[in-house]
């Protein structure tokens, strides 16, 4: 068995540090980085958007993708620990205060 067969972070994770690393990756971009088809990674970010943890703006013909760095991991043994300290050590600060989700302005 080779090195290359399994990984320790999942699709999803590898897919959230593509997003971190630049926001405005096309889904196909981040499938080639990945290893994915892009339908995989099209069901991926779906996926990530319907449980909060990605939002993505369309300016032109592009997605322009932010990430709610405060969303809890999902697996018991994770309890605690955010996307921001699953991303800390994967992506550059700079680049994860650039793709982090803005809370909303107040209305006062």
């Amino acid at each position: 068995m080779s090195l290359r067969e399994w990984t320790f972070l999942s699709n999803h994770a590898h897919v959230l540090i593509c997003i971190a690393r630049d926001p405005d990756s096309r889904v196909r971009d981040i499938a080639d980085q990945v290893g994915l088809t892009v339908r995989a990674v099209q069901r991926i970010l779906v996926e990530l958007e319907k449980a909060g943890f990605v939002e993505a703006e369309r300016i032109g013909r592009r997605n322009h993708y932010a990430i709610n760095l405060d969303g809890p991991l999902r697996h018991p043994l994770e309890e605690g620990a955010s996307i921001r300290n699953l991303l800390r050590d994967l992506v550059e600060p700079k680049q994860l205060r650039a793709v982090a989700i803005r809370p909303p302005k107040s209305s006062s």
